[in-house]
């Protein structure tokens, strides 16, 4: 990724959250989401990283078509010696195309690459789309939940592994 790609990052970001979390939080706050707003946070975080955080772009026929990121587990505020996908879209006119696929297994392929001994991912409770998703590509629930409240509602998180 490059900081030309924030701006389209941001794009299918925003869109995805209001694609894929519609009826999972509440509707006022997706429709407030500002793809000018995560743009802005996409360049800062690219300013200000340190090289631990991997961005990676999947371009089709010149066009950005999806984003994923990863890097060390955190555990509140500590890293650990695994990996962590912290996120994954893809434009929602090309989902089931194979986009998201190739930059998981690309990010799996990049976390094993680097001695990490397990990824792990946290996916909202309710959202059976993207856990089927990560269960075809391996990664299993351990048993791990975290509370996750957007606008007063609770939208639980579940935490799914894949060792390496």
């Amino acid at each position: 990724m490059t900081l030309a790609d924030c701006d389209r990052v941001a794009e299918i970001r925003v869109r995805g959250w209001q694609t894929a979390y519609r009826g999972l939080m509440p509707q006022p706050y997706l429709d407030a989401l500002s793809v000018a707003e995560d743009a802005e946070r996409r360049r800062e975080r690219f300013w200000q990283s340190d090289g631990s955080v991997v961005n990676l772009v999947a371009v089709q026929d010149g066009e950005l078509l999806g984003w994923a990121a990863y890097g060390p587990y955190r555990d509140g505020e500590v890293r650990t010696a695994d990996a962590e996908l912290y996120a994954i879209y893809v434009d929602a006119g090309h989902f089931g195309g194979g986009i998201g696929h190739a930059l998981l297994q690309e990010s799996v392929r990049r976390c094993k690459a680097a001695d990490y001994p397990c990824v792990r991912l946290w996916v909202l409770q309710g959202n059976t789309r993207a856990r089927s998703f990560y269960e075809r590509a391996g990664f299993r629930p351990d048993g791990a939940e975290e509370p996750f409240e957007v606008d007063g509602v609770p939208v639980p998180e579940v935490r799914f592994t894949r060792p390496l």
